[in-house]
């Protein structure tokens, strides 16, 4: 007998070496952090720490507290190891010193 009152989600912490695809299945009305939970994620990434990591909902921010919908993928998402705006800054001051440097030959 099919529970129909189960909605399936997916669970992902992606990381540079490693993407893992986690599949649930969760009762309707299901928190953010009961469907992470629920998949298991943790077990395979015990470094986790749910109450300091930044999650959502199809590259979109979410609390722990919201409620998942049918389907729903779940993303953990990790630390950047650097700020974009600091790097796009870094490599257009680079091409411009390049620039510079061409036209003097």
């Amino acid at each position: 007998m099919v529970n129909k009152n189960l909605i399936p989600i997916e669970v992902i912490y992606p990381l540079a070496h490693e993407q893992l695809l986690f599949k649930a299945k969760v009762p309707a009305g299901t928190t953010l952090r009961e469907g992470i939970l629920a998949s298991g994620i943790l077990k395979h990434y015990p470094e986790l720490v749910l109450d300091t990591a930044d999650v959502g909902i199809f590259g979109k921010l979410a609390t722990l507290e919201t409620a998942l919908r049918a389907k729903d993928r779940i993303e953990i998402y990790r630390p950047l190891l650097a700020d974009p705006k600091e790097v796009r800054k870094q490599r257009a001051a680079e091409g411009k010193k390049m620039k510079k440097g061409s036209s003097e030959e």
